[in-house]
């Protein structure tokens, strides 16, 4: 897939318009996989909030991925892409026991991480299997925002709260298959992510009929050139030496499961828009853009820098810009950024734009969210179609505030 392949397909389906390619998220797929070759039991969950477009989910299932899931929503979504509930591992924070349960009917795998709900849930469906999601207190990510194994998170049950989760255990006789932790996204150092999974091997030592050991994700992708990003390679030769020597010392093969999003979708994805207008400051040269925090906030959000081109001129002389979107809230994409001389109606293509992109996408100042195009065996394919004013006021109930 090459900018002109891009310009074609903003011709067709419009713009703004995100853009996946199916063959980088297999790639990316078989990385991982082929990085951990060498374990006897290994499953991948591919964390459906990363991207949750139903094609996409059955691109996976065609792989052999499960699902992570964090709502009783994205249970129901992977349950109509196809998979079957035992495929499926359900992650949630801070909801009801009343939505657990849902979850639970349907077939999936449970997975509790406060300790609270853990004594509920064991006190009603103490034969229910249930994973348990700790919090080792590791920090492995370079963005508080998005590392959540710090000690002040609100994920996970703290390590330090151990003997109060095996006595809620031992009190219900509820059924423990597996022990789960999430340090967070950007993985930066390696050892810091294996010192993590001493910690969860520590834990699981104290339940004796374990299928799996989850350890979660956050492996880090380049966002730009010369960015660094997680070893995977080297993590896959240094984490499967420990997780043989601890299935040894367990007595038994376990599963070894992963969770990645981002890992596995973000370099998938482009997010190509339209220039409106080019506006010269007395210090700033502005690339007003057809979009908005509304389709991609991670830059707000979270600080991130995704590269921009611009692929109708992408051999101009750079110029620096500061590209910004067209939401009444200040949305700065890119602040003095060199890029090819931009000219207004020029299309400008945004990188590592298939993580956290469109999934967290609003319909803020009443815009519309944009289309999805899947990239898949040299043809583009509409997945998700542009909304319309029909859609923002589908939902909306109109009173007769005259005569009530």
């Amino acid at each position: 897939m090459n900018d002109q392949d891009l310009i074609k397909i903003a011709a067709e389906f419009g713009n703004p318009v995100y853009v996946y390619n199916a063959e980088k998220i297999k790639s990316q797929y078989l990385r991982l996989t082929n990085a951990f070759s060498k374990v006897k039991q290994l499953r991948i969950n591919y964390a459906v909030k990363a991207l949750s477009n139903i094609s996409i989910l059955k691109l996976f299932k065609g792989l052999g991925s499960g699902l992570d899931t964090v709502s009783i929503q994205e249970v129901q979504l992977g349950l109509k892409a196809g998979f079957d509930p035992s495929r499926i591992i359900y992650t949630p924070n801070g909801v009801s026991l009343e939505e657990i349960e849902e979850a639970s009917k349907l077939g999936v795998q449970i997975n509790i991480d406060n300790l609270s709900i853990l004594e509920q849930f064991g006190t009603r469906h103490p034969k229910v299997p249930v994973c348990i999601r700790i919090n080792p207190h590791v920090m492995a990510g370079g963005n508080s925002n998005i590392s959540v194994g710090h000690i002040d998170s609100k994920f996970g049950i703290s390590i330090h709260q151990i003997p109060h989760l095996l006595r809620i255990v031992e009190n219900t006789g509820m059924n423990i298959n597996g022990i789960h932790m999430h340090t967070g996204s950007d993985i930066l150092d390696i050892e810091v992510f294996l010192y993590a999974s001493e910690i969860l091997f520590d834990t699981a030592k104290h339940f004796k009929d374990l299928e799996f050991l989850d350890f979660g994700s956050g492996f880090k992708v380049p966002y730009k050139e010369g960015d660094i990003e997680t070893d995977i390679e080297e993590l896959g030769e240094k984490l499967t030496k420990k997780f043989k020597s601890f299935c040894k010392e367990y007595g038994r093969e376990l599963t070894l499961t992963f969770e990645p999003g981002k890992f596995l979708v973000s370099e998938s994805g482009k997010f190509v828009v339209r220039v409106n207008v080019i506006k010269q400051t007395t210090s700033t040269v502005f690339a007003g853009v057809d979009s908005g925090f509304n389709h991609l906030i991670r830059p707000m959000f979270y600080g991130s820098q995704h590269v921009i081109r611009n692929i109708s001129n992408p051999a101009g002389k750079e110029r620096f810009y500061s590209v910004v979107g067209y939401i009444c809230e200040t949305d700065t994409f890119a602040t003095n950024r060199r890029i090819a001389e931009i000219k207004e109606g020029d299309l400008l293509c945004f990188s590592n734009a298939g993580g956290y992109c469109f999934s967290m996408a609003s319909n803020y100042n009443s815009r519309y969210r944009p289309a999805e195009v899947l990239w898949y065996n040299g043809e583009a394919h509409l997945i998700r179609k542009r909304e319309t004013f029909e859609d923002l006021v589908r939902n909306l109930v109109e009173i007769d505030l005259e005569n009530l």
